[in-house]
Order: structure tokens, then C-alpha cells, then sequence
């Protein structure tokens, strides 16, 4: 009997389980496949920061969500549709963030005596009616994958391992994804071993045959491809956008790109991805410590390499001294601080925005450094080619602040034309610069104040590097009061000049009647973006601005703010932007703030921003 199939718009799904269950596999498989269907989405992943959590406690879960959509969506959704909850921790641990009504599925079979007591379960939540406010659909997900691969010569642990394809297959038939390339995934994963492989096949396709075949699933959904402008795309992560878009600021400065790195989250993902890419002239040097990674691709800058590290918060503290060692030595320096929840280890797998005002400030003496924030995964790639542009046109090193939010999220790319890109051409200095023949190596460019890049071994053009103060123009070291007055001056007026070269703030305002504007950086694009659409369509009006540049600010800011009587700035910190909009511009900006670790729910800051709308 042919089953009913519904349309519908938009759904968000959560896949939950154990961190061995392999959610993050199955939801980046899931969101493969509907990235290659044509819909728009965003994604979630929520992972312990333990290596490996006891099995079956709250601590060990991990959930992967995705909103999938036929038209333009801004957030990867505040509460799932569906939830796969693989066992009772998995549910216990998201249950409370479900909506009334929601579908969730459950792995029966994971719901002994003993797995409830370690999910802190007095009684089956599936018996005592405490979840009679959703639809849900009991599925013994273990056992059935189990006897689906009874033919193969495979353990039974392998058999159970293989519960996650099963339930992916299920989804898959449940809303009508692709199946060829999970197929197509799981040969090329398992190449080596073809019986492994065989069997999660199976098991996936086991899993699409239930939903088609029994009753306790009689309807199928379709989300019908978004519209989106032409072209060809990729889903990306924010990490893998960063790393490409690094390579493609190499490739279109003419530079190498040497990346010193030591690992941490959630920043390791480009290290790994930058370490494949040898073909476009990459080296990749893993240090032994931030210090060393930091010292490395500085060294590469003085060598004529575009230097980059990589870091999050924690890492961040131990390269300040060299940070400040690049703005005394003006050299190129890209610093990609991937934010993750503080202070000291803090939350390693949980999102912030808590670092700003350490890029802004976190160094000894007046070290100014331009700060660049990317707002969505794909904008990391722009993002990325913006502080490549800055770093060498104006010889700095730059601050890049994603976010663990932005860094593990991902969303569908339009994979631009290579012509399209920005030229960013660098000319070294090959010959000397001084009146009597000589080399000046603080001899400045009137309109970029940049002193000259020249790479070491150049006849002629030996000179001092080094954090002693540098005599303008001949670089020696002074102590002399009024050149070190001027070279601090001077290094603050190049930062601020950077204001010249940065386009007028754009202002959504469709009405042009907003007397809100809400200002944001960052990975708060998205839910902002979200909640005045919620807003909009109830007919309040109210504006917004995003700001990719940090430091220095828009030239224009001072002036969009002026135009509104109230500026709101959401942040998932305790109002670091908030503070220097009120010290620069005199503004009285109201402070939205969350640091629990996640980005924001659209709805509820819909809410606080319907208050403020209201209140003018």
C-alpha cells in the first residue's frame, strides 16, 4: 500500500545518543545528503568535551542538529521537530528542549533497568506517561540492525556499532533523502574493510525498508528544494571555510602560507585541513607548544611567508607576548582565535564570543591590532581573505574571531569563481629606499603608513628586528622619549587608517520606519537575523547591522547609530561590545547577554527585542 506523503517547509531534527553512537557521523551524513538535494540548512553539533564519557550518562551524550528548509533560513532552529534519542541519557539530556507535539524516536532497546538508573530515570519515561505531550515512535533500533546483518561474518559489537545506519536509513525514508551518497560514503570509509563496509550499507538500507514497510511509520515527508541564486555548492564547515579561505588568500598575495599550530579545540579541524594542501605551496608545522607555533609563523613572516596561527581563547593568552612582538615589528601575522566557552579551560566544546576584548587589549604597552569576525560557516572563506588583505597591505598582524558555534556549524557554499576573488599583490622591497643609498626599514607608505616588507638575504637591505623600540625611519634602537612617542602614534594612526579602506556599514531597515536598530558580530548574524524576521512579520519594524570589522570600527558607525533611539547588542558574552560602542561613541547600547555555551534562540530574543520596540 502506497503511504502518504506530506509537504512541508522547514523541519529541524536532533539525532542524540551515547558519544560512541556516532551522531555526529549520522548527522553529517544526513546533512550531506540534504545539502545534495538542493535544500537550505544549518547544523548544530553539540559533543562532550571528554574523550570518551562513562557510556550511557548525561555527561557522555552527543547530538547533532539540523534545520533544513525549501527557502532561506538563518539558524540551525531553537527546538527540534524530531529527536532520535539512541538511549535514556540521550533523552533525558534533550527532552527539555523539545516543543509540544514534537515526533521522538527511541531506541527501546537501550532502556534496561540499568541504562535508566545511569540517566538518573526513577521509572521508563516510556511507561509512566511523562511523555504523553509528544508522538513517540518506539523503535528497538539495536536488536533490529542485529538481525538485519545476521549473515554477515561480522562480531555482534560490530553489528550494534552499525545502529546508527540503521537510523539514519529511517530518516532518510521518513523525509525522502538521497541514499547514493551515503552508499558511495561508506564504501571509500570502510575501503579496507569490505565486510564492515557491506554491512553498514545493509543496515542503513535495512533502516530506509522498515520506514517503508511498517505501520508504525505511515507517512513520509518532502521539503522541496530552496531557491537559491545559481551556481554550484558545497555544504561547509566555518573551520573548513577558514582553511580554504586562507589557501585562497595565499594563492592570490603570491605568498606561501606557513601555519605554525599546536592543537586544540575547536580550532584543530584547520590544521588538519591546511596539512592537505602541500599542491598550493602550504607548510603546516604542528609545535609543541602555542609559543612555539606562534614564533614559528612570525619567523615565516620575516621570511616572506604569509604566517598564520590558530588558537582558541586559552592558547590566545600564551601568543600574547609574540602578538606584541608582531605589532612592534610590523610584519603580516594572521591570528584565528576560535572561541570556545572560558575562563582558563572553561567549556573546550561549547561556543562564546569572550575573547574580543583580549584581541582588542590582551597585550602589554599601546599594541594595537585590527579584529575581523566572520558572521556564518561560509563567511569564514571571506572573512579569511579580509584579514589576509589587511595583514599585508598594512604589515600587522590581524586577529580573526570565529567561534566554536561557526567553526563546527555548517551550511550550504557557493563556491565562487577564482577570477571574482580580490587581488591582493605584495611587493617586496628589493632595492634601497634612502636618500644616500641606504636602507631605511621604518621608511613608511604615506597613504597605508606600512613600513617596507624585505626578505632576509636581500643585498643591501640588512636591518634590526627585533621588541626594542625602533628608531623611525632607520630602525635602530632608541630609547629616545619623542621617537617613542611617535612610533606608538604612528603604529595606533596605520590601525586607524584602516577605516579608510572599509565599505559603509550596511543597515537592514526594509521600511525605513525602525526606531530599533540591532547591532551584532559575529556568530549572533544568524539569530538576529532570525528574530527581527519574526518581528517584521507581526509588523514591528526594526533594523539591523552587523559588524564584520572590530578594529578599527566602520567610519560611518557613529553616524548609523545616531539614527536610531535605541541600538541593541546581543552577545554571548557579558557585553564586551557593548562597552566600546559606549567608550567610543557615547551611545547608551542595552546589552543582550547569554554565556551558557550555545547561540541564542531566535525566539526569545525576538521577545527582549519586541520589549524594547515596544517601549520606545
Amino acid at each position: 500500500m502506497r503511504k502518504e506523503v506530506r509537504r512541508l517547509d522547514r523541519v529541524v531534527i536532533r539525532f542524540a545518543g551515547d558519544s560512541g553512537d556516532g551522531m555526529q557521523l549520522t548527522g553529517d551524513r544526513f546533512t550531506s545528503e540534504t545539502a545534495a538535494f538542493g535544500n537550505d540548512l544549518s547544523t548544530l553539533p553539540n559533543f562532550p568535551a571528554e574523550i570518551r564519557a562513562p557510556a550511557g550518562t548525561l555527561p557522555g551524550v552527543s547530538s547533532f542538529q539540523l534545520h533544513f528548509a525549501d527557502h532561506d533560513i538563518m539558524t540551525p532552529g531553537d527546538m527540534p521537530d524530531v529527536l532520535v534519542a539512541m538511549n535514556p541519557a540521550a533523552l533525558r539530556a534533550n527532552v527539555g528542549d523539545l516543543p509540544a507535539g514534537a515526533t521522538v524516536i527511541v531506541n527501546t532497546d537501550e532502556f534496561t533497568t540499568r541504562s535508566l538508573a545511569k540517566a538518573g530515570y526513577a521509572t521508563n519515561p516510556l511507561e509512566d506517561g511523562s511523555l504523553l505531550a509528544y508522538q513517540v515512535q518506539a523503535v528497538p533500533l539495536t536488536s533490529t540492525t542485529v538481525r538485519s546483518l545476521a549473515d554477515f561474518d561480522i562480531s555482534k559489537k560490530d553489528a550494534e556499532r552499525a545502529k546508527n545506519m540503521f537510523a539514519l536509513g529511517l530518516l532518510s525514508w521518513i523525509y525522502n533523502r538521497p541514499t547514493e551518497g551515503t552508499v558511495r560514503f561508506l564504501e571509500q570509509k570502510f575501503a579496507r574493510k569490505p565486510e564492515i563496509a557491506a554491512a553498514n550499507i545493509a543496515a542503513f538500507r535495512a533502516g530506509y525498508n522498515y520506514g517503508d514497510t511498517t505501520e508504525a511509520f505511515a507517512v513520509s515527508y518532502e521539503v522541496k528544494p530552496a531557491a537559491l541564486p545559481p551556481g554550484t555548492y558545497r555544504n561547509i564547515s566555518g573551520n573548513l571555510a577558514l582553511a580554504y579561505g586562507l589557501v585562497a588568500g595565499s594563492v592570490r598575495s603570491g605568498l606561501p602560507l606557513f601555519l605554525g599550530a599546536y592543537p586544540i579545540t575547536p580550532a584543530s579541524d584547520i590544521l588538519h585541513e591546511l596539512a592537505k594542501h602541500k599542491r598550493f605551496g602550504v607548510r603546516t608545522f604542528q609545535a609543541e607548544d602555542e609559543i612555539a607555533g606562534i614564533g614559528a609563523a612570525l619567523g615565516a613572516s620575516f621570511g616572506g611567508a604569509l604566517g598564520v596561527t590558530t588558537s582558541s581563547g586559552p592558547g590566545i593568552a600564551l601568543k600574547s607576548e609574540t602578538i606584541g612582538l608582531a605589532v612592534s615589528l610590523e610584519l603580516p601575522l594572521v591570528v584565528c582565535d576560535i572561541q570556545r566557552g572560558g575562563p582558563s579551560t572553561g567549556l573546550p566544546t561549547k561556543t562564546e564570543q569572550s575573547d574580543l576584548l583580549q584581541a582588542m587589549f590582551g597585550r602589554n604597552g599601546e599594541a594595537p591590532v585590527p579584529v575581523v569576525a566572520p558572521r556564518s560557516p561560509a563567511d569564514c572563506f571571506d572573512t579569511a581573505l579580509e584579514a589576509v588583505r589587511i595583514a599585508t597591505t598594512y604589515r600587522t598582524p590581524v586577529f580573526l574571531l570565529s567561534d566554536g558555534y561557526l567553526a563546527n556549524g555548517s551550511e550550504p557554499w557557493r563556491i565562487p569563481d577564482v577570477a571574482s576573488l580580490p587581488s591582493l599583490p605584495v611587493d617586496f622591497t628589493t632595492a634601497a629606499n634612502g636618500p644616500e643609498g641606504d636602507f631605511l626599514p621604518y621608511l613608511r607608505d604615506p597613504e597605508t603608513l606600512a613600513r617596507p616588507w624585505a626578505v632576509p638575504g636581500t643585498p643591501g637591505l640588512e636591518h634590526r628586528i627585533g621588541g626594542l623600540e625602533k628608531a623611525d625611519r632607520t630602525g635602530t634602537i632608541s630609547y629616545d622619549p619623542d621617537n617613542h612617542d611617535l612610533m606608538v602614534r604612528t603604529r595606533q594612526a596605520k590601525v586607524d587608517g584602516i577605516a579608510r579602506s572599509l565599505p559603509p556599514l550596511e543597515v537592514d531597515d526594509p521600511a525605513g520606519e525602525a526606531r530599533v536598530l540591532v547591532l551584532g558580530w559575529g556568530s549572533t548574524y544568524g539569530p538576529i537575523g532570525a528574530a527581527c524576521r519574526r518581528l517584521r512579520r507581526v509588523g514591528l519594524p526594526v533594523a539591523q547591522a552587523h559588524l564584520r570589522h572590530l578594529n578599527p570600527f566602520p567610519s560611518d558607525l557613529g553616524e548609523v547609530l545616531r539614527r536610531y533611539e535605541r541600538v541593541v547588542v546581543p552577545e554571548m558574552n557579558l557585553g564586551q561590545l557593548g562597552m566600546l560602542l559606549r567608550a567610543r561613541y557615547l551611545v547608551d547600547v542595552i546589552g543582550y547577554n547569554q554565556v551558557r555555551g550555545l547561540p541564542f534562540r531566535a525566539a526569545e530574543l525576538a521577545e527582549v527585542l519586541k520589549g524594547v520596540i515596544t517601549d520606545v
